[in-house]
């Protein structure tokens, strides 16, 4: 069992950065790839980007590449979403996730094993 809590969300201007962190519990934070997805009101869950098991592989989605960035720390059970350059359209809420397969993209997340409940960003125009 593997229980994930997001934070860092919030309020920020177009062009400014946030950095989300997604903490786990549990001593098996390492076996597991490690996924960010966003919902947006209204919208169907999208994949952002994942880490693999060592944190040496990373993929992004198009709409996010150069602006996002993946990193984990398994000896601190977290996993950072730096993002910068927001733009209104990244307004969601950020979910992180956990699969014991690495994948460069998860689609809507329907196989992922666990789920945190998320935080919210919003980039104001």
């Amino acid at each position: 069992q593997v229980q994930l809590v997001e934070s860092g969300g919030g309020l920020v201007q177009t062009g400014g950065s946030l950095s989300l962190s997604c903490a786990a519990s549990g001593r098996t934070f390492s076996t597991y790839a490690m996924g960010w997805f966003r919902q947006a009101p209204g919208k169907e869950r999208e994949f952002v980007g994942s880490i693999s098991r060592s944190g040496g592989t990373t993929s992004y989605v198009d709409s996010v590449k150069g602006r996002f960035t993946i990193s984990r720390d398994n000896a601190k059970n977290t996993m950072t979403l730096q993002m910068n350059s927001l733009k209104p359209e990244d307004t969601a809420v950020y979910l992180c996730a956990a699969n014991r397969v690495f994948s460069t993209n998860w689609g809507t997340g329907l196989t992922m094993d666990y789920w945190g409940k998320g935080t919210l960003v919003t980039v104001s125009s």
